[in-house]
């Protein structure tokens, strides 16, 4: 017997929740989900602010430094890329399993897979455009794009190698 786990509609679940999730957040405005407030509560007293400080690099024409953004906003510039990478690397790898239970070949799976992930990608960037006080970026469709390509990536080289060295 198939374990639940091993189901497609546990990955479909999985994909139809991230997507209401990211939908539910692009409609929020910077404000109101900036998480600055709680940052300077729990790190009152910027710990490593010091050996961040060197770090400075541009982003979507914006200077990403705590010099230009401040301690609290530069650490949440890296919590929000990293939400974008890892919420997307669940959508893709979950897009994938849910193709490739129906598909059974690995690139065709991770090709529709990607493709998806990133087209909804590209969809939130537009809906934060339609919503005040975001930015909408290029650049965050990519990192998305390459969330969910690592997620697949990371699918076929278990399908396609890891399983078989295991029989």
């Amino acid at each position: 017997m198939k374990s639940k786990l091993s189901q497609p509609k546990v990955y479909t679940a999985i994909a139809i929740v991230i997507m209401i999730i990211l939908f539910y957040s692009s409609s929020k405005t910077y404000t109101e989900q900036s998480s600055v407030p709680l940052l300077q509560k729990w790190l009152q007293s910027e710990p490593f602010a010091s050996k961040l400080q060197g770090i400075m690099f541009n982003y979507g024409d914006s200077e990403v430094s705590i010099r230009a953004m401040g301690y609290f906003k530069f650490v949440e510039f890296f919590i929000r890329k990293a939400a974008h990478f890892f919420t997307f690397f669940i959508l893709g790898g979950s897009l994938f399993l849910v193709l490739h239970s129906k598909l059974k070949q690995s690139i065709w799976s991770l090709f529709f897979a990607w493709f998806s992930a990133t087209g909804y990608a590209a969809m939130d960037e537009f809906h934060q455009m339609l919503t005040g006080d975001r930015t909408p970026l290029f650049q965050d469709v990519m990192l998305d794009s390459m969330g969910a390509l690592t997620a697949c990536v990371m699918l076929v080289i278990y399908f396609e190698f890891g399983r078989k060295q295991s029989k």
